[in-house]
Formats: structure tokens, C-alpha cells, sequence
């Protein structure tokens, strides 16, 4: 029911790769020693991040661009120009880049998944499309009119394709345009018909996507945004394109990457998963914010069962950086909320630079071995069906430091378990009741502690209370 994902960085680990075995790997011949690892940890979903042919104009913009170099050489001490690559959401064509093995490579990995009950995920990207795109010769129509007078109020707001004529940059509204990319025009039904064609001969590939910026193609962001250079959307984008390929494949799988709280507009227009940035941005702040956090564990049902939840992705910083001392714990409350989890690259390593997507070479760390045992049980416990199924219900817990803790209950049938954290500096004595404790036998209880100690001494029952001490940073699962 809730999909382990794992997100690779592919331009990355084939690099990696190739270094290890001294040999140049590609997706058509990945080591036996990597499906091992995905199977082990029990992955359902694997998603190669950034496969699609690179785009000439975007990788000299990264090159040239001082901003994205400074980026560079915070994860680098040195760059050479062959550590740059066009940015994999500055898409060409749908066509698998060749340098990584091409589309025979593609589908030789995807068959391996499959032997493995392991489903493929690829990126599509709705909002827009490279200058150096394969449709604009003939097609100009698809993408943003931008007139000369927009053009020369701003340069960055638009490309000049062809002498005196220019189309808008793609854009989130709240930010500057990426210059190296041009809007989808999606008042033109032309262009929903190219990109459910896009979608198709991705579907072929892989088992589901992960739409980029899905929410900006709404009807209504884009009618905000861009309705007075192109005219209005007058139809949804996404009820058509995921009806169409669910019309050939019914399983095929669809997770949007969503933010400004469109997630249940998404859900609602057919999307499996939608990213949720609220759970990210509540866990991770410092101080935790624990009064938000358990509001937004409070949610219908209905919505928590297909939010995608994350403690890092490859747009955000590393989980061990930017959390610190509540990593752990905040990783045991990923994996027991309900949803989807989605699990990044070296996250179970605890590395803590943030690779820029337009670099292919990647500054080595080291291991966190005890946080690694930690995502090894972690993953064990996530597939049993009380945390695959189970409702989530909050517990009202007694203690001096409510602010700084919670704790919330999974149950499944019979069965059931009581997660709480701690995310203070100091350590807090909780105490809580539930009428399923009535029945419970304290010698009988599995305990689980991020902090990987023994909590028998650390958990009491004196009827009608569960006693519990928590360190500080530190999180628990207790399984009568």
C-alpha cells in the first residue's frame, strides 16, 4: 500500500560506479551487488533520476552561470568542465541519454528490477522544455509568446528563438525564471496532446513517474501566471493525461511533486502520491515544530494515505546537515506515519553535502555505519502490514515538555504500536494511556530506539499508564 522509494541520482552513481569496478558502467550492465542493496532494503520503487538526453544550451549555462559555480565548489574544491552537465529537468526529448547506456541499457535495468518485484520510476517534466527542444523548429506554438517590449524589460524572462521573435522561460511564479528552459503553453490544446504523447512513450519504459513542479500546470496557477500572454487554460491537463496512460497500463503509477498545499487538489485529479512539504518543513525546522507537525498527522485519512512523505530529495538539504541531532529520530518517524516514503541517495549514509544536479562528480564522505543499522531496521519494520495498513491515531501523552514531543499510535486488526519522539536537548519522562494497554504484558513488549539501546529499563506500566523516558533526540517504537 505505501511504496518504499528509493531516488538515485544516475548521472552520479554511474560515475561512482564505473570508478569502483574500473570499468565504464552503464544502465545495462549495473552490478549484481546494486540489485542486492535494493532488494535488501526492500525498496519497491526505484527511480533514476535524470536519464533523459542532456540539453547542449542548458549545460553552457550552468558552465558559464557564477551562481551555480559558487554551488559547485561548496561540494567541490575544484571543477573541471567535464564535472558540469545540462540540469536533468532542462529536457530535450524523452529519448534516454546514450552516455548512460540508451534505451536498450533502460530497459535491460527495468527487466532486472522486474525479476525483483522492483518497479521503475523516471522523471516527466510538465512545465517545460529545454531551449534546444526537439519540438520548437516546427512547432513554436506549444511553448510562451513573449513580445520584444517583455523581452527588453527583461533579458532572463525569455529566449530570442529566431530573429525578433521570443517565448517565455519556464518559471515557478515565485521565483526567477530557469533560462534554460521554455514555458509549455498550456492555453493551446495542442500542446496537452504532445505531452500526453511524452507521457506514453514514457510509460513503455518504466512503471510510474515523478511529475516535476506538477502543480504549476493546474488550470488555475497557470491561468494566474501566464493567462495574459497566452490566453486562458480552459481544461485540466492531468485528468486526461493520467486516464490516457492508465487506459494502456492501469497500474502505472503517478507521483507529483507539489507544494503551496495543492496536494489534495492533485490527488483529487488523479495522482497515486503528491509530495508532502509540510511533514519535510515541520520535522526539519529547528526547533521542530511539533505543534504543527501533529496537526498535520491529524489529517483525514483519506489525504495521509497518498502524501509521499521525504526528510530530503535531491532539491533539498541533506538530512544529517540541515536536521543534525534529531536525524535519527526524525527518520523513525518517517518510516511509521503512514504514505509513501521516499528515501535519497547516501540519506541512509547520513552524508551531509547537497550535490547541485547539474554536477556529475560527487565530494566523498563517510559512512554513518550506526545510522545505516538504524534504515536497516527501519525498512524491516515498514513493510509489516501494521505499518503498510494501519490507521494512525494521536496519543494525548502527560509531560513537562509537550512542545518538544509527541506521539502517535498505528493499529491494524489486533494488532498495534505507539511511536513517540523526543526532539528537545534534555531528556523527558512521558506518560500516556489507551485502552489497548489494558491488555498488554510489559515483558512482551518490542521496543525499538533510534539511539539503538536497550529501553527495557525505560519503560514502565502502572495501570492505566504507560511510563516512558526518552534521551534527548530520541525517538521510539513500542509493539505490545
Amino acid at each position: 500500500m505505501f511504496p518504499l522509494v528509493y531516488e538515485i541520482n544516475t548521472r552520479i552513481w554511474l560515475r561512482k560506479l564505473s570508478a569502483l569496478h574500473n570499468r565504464k558502467v552503464t544502465l545495462g550492465d549495473i552490478p549484481e551487488s546494486e540489485f542486492a542493496f535494493f532488494s535488501t532494503c526492500g525498496f519497491d520503487i526505484v527511480w533514476l533520476m535524470g536519464v533523459w538526453r542532456p540539453s547542449l544550451y542548458s549545460r553552457a549555462i550552468a558552465t558559464a552561470h557564477p551562481g551555480l559555480r559558487t554551488s559547485f565548489l561548496e561540494h567541490i574544491d575544484e571543477v573541471d568542465p567535464g564535472d558540469i552537465a545540462s540540469s536533468p529537468y532542462s529536457i530535450p526529448s524523452y529519448t534516454v541519454n546514450e552516455t548512460l547506456g540508451g534505451e536498450q541499457g533502460l530497459l535491460e535495468f527495468h527487466s532486472r528490477l522486474h525479476s525483483l518485484g522492483i518497479r521503475l520510476m523516471l522523471d516527466f517534466v510538465p512545465n517545460h522544455l529545454s531551449l534546444d527542444n526537439e519540438w520548437l523548429p516546427q512547432h513554436p506554438e506549444y511553448f510562451m509568446p513573449l513580445s520584444r517590449a517583455e523581452w527588453n524589460n527583461d533579458h532572463g524572462s525569455g529566449f530570442e528563438y529566431t530573429r525578433g521573435k521570443y517565448l517565455a522561460c519556464g518559471k515557478d511564479p515565485y521565483f526567477a525564471p530557469w533560462t534554460d528552459t521554455l514555458q509549455l503553453n498550456y492555453a493551446r490544446m495542442e500542446t496537452h496532446e504532445m505531452m500526453i504523447g511524452n507521457l506514453h512513450k514514457i510509460s513503455a519504459l518504466c512503471d510510474a513517474v515523478r511529475c516535476d513542479v506538477a502543480m504549476l500546470v493546474l488550470k488555475s496557477v497557470f491561468n494566474t501566471t501566464w493567462s495574459r500572454l497566452s490566453g486562458p487554460m480552459t481544461q485540466e491537463f492531468w485528468t486526461s493525461a493520467i486516464a490516457s496512460v492508465r487506459k494502456k497500463h492501469p497500474e502505472f503509477l503517478f507521483l507529483a511533486e507539489s507544494y503551496w498545499n495543492k496536494e489534495w487538489e492533485l490527488q483529487q485529479l488523479g495522482f497515486d502520491f503528491t509530495y508532502d512539504k509540510p511533514f519535510y518543513d515541520f520535522i526539519s525546522s529547528s526547533p521542530v515544530n511539533v505543534e504543527k507537525l501533529s496537526g498535520h498527522l491529524r489529517a483525514q485519512w483519506e489525504y495521509q494515505k497518498h502524501l509521499c512523505r521525504f526528510i530530503e530529495n535531491h532539491d533539498e538539504p541533506r538530512a544529517a546537515e540541515k536536521i543534525r541531532l534529531n536525524n535519527k529520530a526524525a527518520a523513525l518517524v518517517l518510516l511509521t506515519a503512514p504514505g509513501m516514503h521516499l528515501v535519497h541517495q547516501d540519506q541512509i549514509s547520513g552524508f551531509h553535502k547537497k550535490i547541485p544536479v547539474q554536477l556529475v562528480r560527487q565530494s566523498p564522505e563517510i559512512n554513518d555505519t550506526d545510522l545505516e543499522e538504524l534504515y536497516k531496521k527501519l525498512f524491516i519494520l515498514q513493510k509489516k502490514p501494521l505499518f503498510q495498513e494501519g490507521q494512525i491515531d494521536w496519543l494525548d501523552l502527560n509531560t513537562a515538555c509537550s512542545s518538544h514531543c509527541f506521539g502517535f499510535r498505528r493499529s491494524y486488526g489486533d494488532e498495534h504500536a505507539f511511536v513517540l519522539a523526543n526532539f528537545s536537548a534534555t531528556g523527558i519522562a512521558i506518560e500516556f494511556r489507551h485502552p489497548s494497554l489494558e491488555k498488554t504484558d510489559i515483558s512482551t513488549l518490542n521496543i525499538m530506539s533510534s539511539e539503538n539501546v536497550d529501553k527495557s529499563d525505560d519503560i514502565v506500566y502502572e495501570p492505566p499508564f504507560l511510563h516512558v523516558h526518552l534521551a534527548p533526540h530520541e525517538a521510539v517504537v513500542i509493539i505490545p
